[in-house]
């Protein structure tokens, strides 16, 4: 405890703070339009962001300080979306059926290892191409939320550029509060929107029907894998850890999601874009403390989960531009590493640069995402150069 307290720092809290925001801000309506497929009632609905808080911030917790890095847990919002489009010819009792058995398959994968295997003959030039794509549109954002609301977003990009010029720990946050200022004094913050009340968990009984759990749970589940944790992995691989275990993690995330499904906590995974607000230079310049942002991230997914629509309605108040204009700035350091880092190794720049152009295109097929296909085109391409360079 008093390593901890020693190791605090208002950047790192602030890091955890904003990746929450970015987290809830940016995806929350797409959990409620699973919900909603799945018949889920007002009731249930706050249950599902009680679960997922719950879920979320237990997850950052115990890995960040169990490990001393900044482990981010999410729940996986191309899941969601997936599940939006999925739930709605079937019972709340069987989709809930169905995120028991995603966890089911989630924690076997942890177990077995051959995920840490896998991972680890990942070359970072690519992994780092992949972030990268991830990213980019998140970067392009601040720009284009500068076209819808050129005073805030240009107010905000200046407190940036010269927060980061004399007070670089503290520049996300500057810009957080110069934002929010702005929106107040616009008027675009809308506070009367907000709605103080608690959630309340739902107990769902699964019922488990074969079809559904192989045409929508073996489907969520590679989407989990393919378009968060694999994305998650490179993060952490890109921001100096690669000697993380990742299956102990794998197999703690499906434990909780086992344990939450019933409550409407669909699936847990790796975060992808949020962690690397907590991995960043900006969360704190020493590698070794930013696992506070990890632990800040942990503490702001529970209440989030305990205030349930009281949550809900405060991330309405904030105004679109501001949220894309946050997310953009606060990533924009990591884009720009994982550039660096994509490139700087001759013989794996073509091979990173297909992973870069693939996942940044947002190509899909088969209902998997582009990071997926931007590594395995990657990978492919350094694997025929690198044999037709050996003979």
């Amino acid at each position: 405890m008093k390593s901890f307290m020693s190791d605090l720092s208002l950047s790192a809290i602030s890091a955890g703070f904003i990746a929450v925001l970015v987290g809830f801000a940016s995806a929350m309506a797409i959990v409620f339009q699973a919900a909603q497929a799945a018949g889920a009632s007002h009731e249930m609905i706050e249950s599902w962001v009680w679960a997922l808080g719950w879920g979320m911030g237990i997850g950052c917790l115990a890995f960040s300080l169990y490990y001393k890095r900044p482990i981010i847990i999410v729940w996986s919002t191309p899941g969601a979306a997936l599940l939006a489009t999925s739930l709605t010819d079937i019972s709340i009792e069987q989709a809930i059926g169905v995120f028991v058995f995603v966890a089911a398959l989630i924690i076997i994968t942890g177990l077995s290892g051959l995920f840490d295997t896998l991972t680890k003959r990942l070359p970072l030039p690519i992994a780092a191409a992949m972030l990268a794509g991830i990213l980019v549109q998140f970067g392009l954002g601040i720009f284009t939320a500068l076209q819808a609301s050129p005073l805030l977003v240009g107010i905000m990009f200046v407190v940036f550029i010269v927060a980061k010029r004399w007070l670089p720990r503290y520049a996300i946050m500057l810009v957080l509060l110069s934002g929010l200022a702005m929106a107040y004094v616009q008027g675009s913050l809308l506070i009367e929107v907000l709605n103080l009340s608690l959630a309340t968990p739902v107990w769902v009984i699964p019922d488990f029907n074969l079809s559904h759990l192989i045409g929508i749970g073996i489907p969520l589940y590679i989407v989990t894998m393919t378009s968060q944790n694999i994305p998650g992995v490179a993060i952490l691989k890109s921001s100096g850890y690669a000697a993380q275990p990742i299956s102990p993690i794998l197999s703690g995330t499906g434990i909780i999601n086992l344990i939450l499904a019933p409550f409407g906590g669909f699936t847990f995974n790796l975060a992808a874009i949020t962690a690397a607000i907590c991995t960043s230079e900006e969360a704190h310049p020493d590698p070794e403390k930013r696992y506070v942002a990890g632990v800040s991230a942990g503490v702001f997914n529970i209440l989030a989960g305990i205030g349930g629509a009281t949550v809900v309605s405060l991330f309405a108040a904030f105004p679109k531009p501001l949220i894309a204009a946050l997310a953009g700035l606060a990533l924009l350091s990591t884009i720009g590493a994982s550039l660096l880092a994509a490139t700087e190794k001759a013989q794996y720049r073509d091979p990173a640069i297909v992973t870069f152009l693939v996942t940044a295109s947002g190509v899909s097929f088969f209902d998997i995402a582009s990071a997926f296909w931007g590594l395995v085109l990657g990978l492919l391409t350094h694997f025929v150069l690198r044999q037709y360079k050996g003979r």
